[in-house]
């Protein structure tokens, strides 16, 4: 019973520890395949100026708006192309954009890279031979119009020859209106980050973060104008922040001591004025009668007195 037993547990502990390798290679193998990126930098240029409007970098993985891409507009895409490693088959380029108002879909100006002879410029859709290496490539055409005030747009994406898709260029077409309120909305979003790093009331500052998600409901929901008008109204007369409201009172309580220790220090000056008041006039009560029998021996000594207990009255104010 007991061999049984040990051979039971020996098949266990050998079928969870194949059950886990092939886990655990085939979380490495959706890993490596998920972490490449076979579309890397790309920017969007105005076709008829050629003024950039957004541009993405794959390195920052960050996307910079310049100006929005307006529906209906005749634009330019140029993005690289990172094909990892060689395989069977051919990869496919498809456009998400309208026909371009003149010229071909697609712009290949590099000779490195060998696209093959199923590459066809003035298709929608093409294709390119799968072989290792890098390559730029421009797509051009029309945004598609939407009733919306934000649409996402699939512009481009790289299939393989399965159909499967490999990577992809997401825009998002705006009205006008629509980009400057992206713009502000942006703005206002610094603001507030500012704000709680200033110490800001959090009270006023989730109040700021309730008032941008509504504002971006109201902006989807196709009314800019009031949208624009809800994120005005952050950052004007926010309240004083925390660390103010907390060094606001020892602020008081010292500005009382300091009114106390004033007035301490006032009254007994004056006290002592008194003082002084009082000896002062008993002084010229012993004046007056020094200059009455001085007066009697020798005058010009008691004009002096005289002239000393007058200035001494004029001291003290009788």
């Amino acid at each position: 019973m007991s061999k049984k037993v040990l051979v039971l547990s020996i098949i266990l502990l050998l079928t969870t520890i194949s059950l886990a390798s092939v886990s655990l290679s085939s979380a490495a193998t959706k890993t490596s395949t998920s972490d490449n990126q076979w579309i890397t930098d790309y920017a969007i240029y105005d076709y008829a100026t050629d003024a950039l409007l957004v541009q993405h970098v794959a390195s920052t993985n960050k996307t910079q708006v310049f100006s929005p891409v307006l529906p209906g507009a005749d634009i330019s895409i140029t993005f690289t192309v990172n094909v990892i490693a060689s395989g069977e088959g051919d990869l496919t380029l498809r456009s998400g954009l309208s026909k371009p108002s003149s010229g071909t879909y697609w712009t290949y100006n590099d000779d490195s890279y060998d696209l093959g002879s199923s590459f066809k410029p003035n298709s929608a859709t093409t294709a390119f031979n799968w072989e290792e290496g890098t390559f730029e490539i421009t797509l051009n055409g029309k945004v598609p119009t939407s009733t919306s005030a934000a649409k996402s747009i699939i512009a481009v994406t790289l299939s393989g020859p399965s159909g499967s898709t490999l990577d992809t260029i997401k825009i998002t077409a705006t009205t006008a209106e629509m980009g400057t309120f992206q713009t502000l909305l942006s703005q206002k979003q610094d603001e507030v980050e500012a704000m709680k790093a200033s110490g800001v009331d959090p009270g006023y500052t989730d109040l700021c973060e309730n008032i941008l998600t509504n504002a971006q409901s109201v902006a989807e929901s196709g009314d800019t104008e009031d949208a624009i008008a809800l994120l005005n109204g952050i950052g004007v007369n926010a309240p004083a922040g925390s660390f103010m409201q907390v060094a606001f009172y020892p602020i008081v309580a010292v500005v009382a001591v300091v009114a106390v220790l004033f007035i301490v220090m006032f009254l007994r000056i004056r006290s002592k004025m008194s003082y002084f008041r009082l000896v002062v006039e008993d002084q010229i009560k012993d004046l007056e009668g020094l200059t009455l029998r001085a007066s009697k021996i020798d005058r010009a000594m008691s004009a002096n007195l005289d002239s000393v207990k007058d200035r001494l009255k004029r001291l003290v104010g009788m």
